[in-house]
């Protein structure tokens, strides 16, 4: 048995078990940037992606009762001659908000949308049901940005034989489309203006409630949406 002490086995210093552990901890921390980032920017997507499906989906809802608005079993148009707007018994047409009613199921139905800016941290659009006589009250979306109609309109006033039913073009193209459907509320208020289109303009932000500064930097989102009345709704009465 060779019992002769061996030197030619190599081992770690302790200098370099120092280097590896700073090299791994260099990777280390790398690697969890990474995960962080990436992490940050799955959130962010997250909440822009939830704040573009609410929106559209509340749009789509607008526009569905929108649509229906002045639908009755029988020929005879809804005249709507006083508001129903809560705390407001003065405007018919607005700018901040809207009222439609029509007939479903042998009903009466009332829809009401408008903003409420009670908590500036949250402005959200509320939604006002009366229908058969139940009436309801609900946050419709929140973190609203805004809520703005603007109408595309027929100057002859009242609505008879000399109603021609077409809107107006209000920029003189010659040609009837979305950029004719922007009188304010107050033209057609102060008019006798019969309300063809309606043009919403629907704006909101992602739900940030623990104040964090990639998802307050994610940029609003908007969406435009115009809708023509079937059945001749919303008629200015002087």
């Amino acid at each position: 048995m060779d019992s002769r002490p061996v030197f030619n086995k190599k081992g770690v210093t302790l200098i370099e078990l120092l280097v590896g552990l700073v090299i791994s901890g260099v990777i280390i921390a790398g690697i969890y940037r990474m995960f962080i980032g990436q992490s940050r920017a799955y959130t962010v997507q997250e909440q822009a992606v939830e704040v573009q499906q609410n929106i559209r989906g509340a749009m789509e809802l607008i526009l569905r009762d929108v649509r229906m608005s002045g639908y009755t079993s029988n020929i005879n148009p809804v005249t709507l001659a006083t508001s129903i707007f809560p705390g407001d018994d003065t405007l018919t047409v607005r700018s901040d908000a809207i009222r439609v009613e029509y007939q479903r199921g042998g009903n009466r139905n009332i829809v009401s949308y408008r903003i409420d800016n009670s908590d500036p941290n949250n402005i959200k659009i509320m939604r006002y049901t009366d229908i058969g006589g139940i009436i309801t009250t609900e946050p419709f979306l929140e973190n609203v940005n805004a809520l703005t109609f603007t109408y595309g309109v027929d100057g002859i006033a009242g609505f008879d034989v000399t109603q021609d039913g077409a809107m107006d073009d209000q920029n003189a193209d010659g040609l009837i489309d979305d950029n004719d459907c922007r009188v304010t509320a107050a033209t057609v208020s102060a008019g006798n203006l019969n309300i063809i289109a309606i043009r919403i303009d629907l704006t909101a932000a992602p739900s940030n409630p623990n104040n964090n500064p990639d998802i307050a930097n994610i940029i609003p989102r908007n969406l435009v949406s115009t809708v023509n009345l079937r059945n001749l709704c919303l008629i200015k009465t002087s």
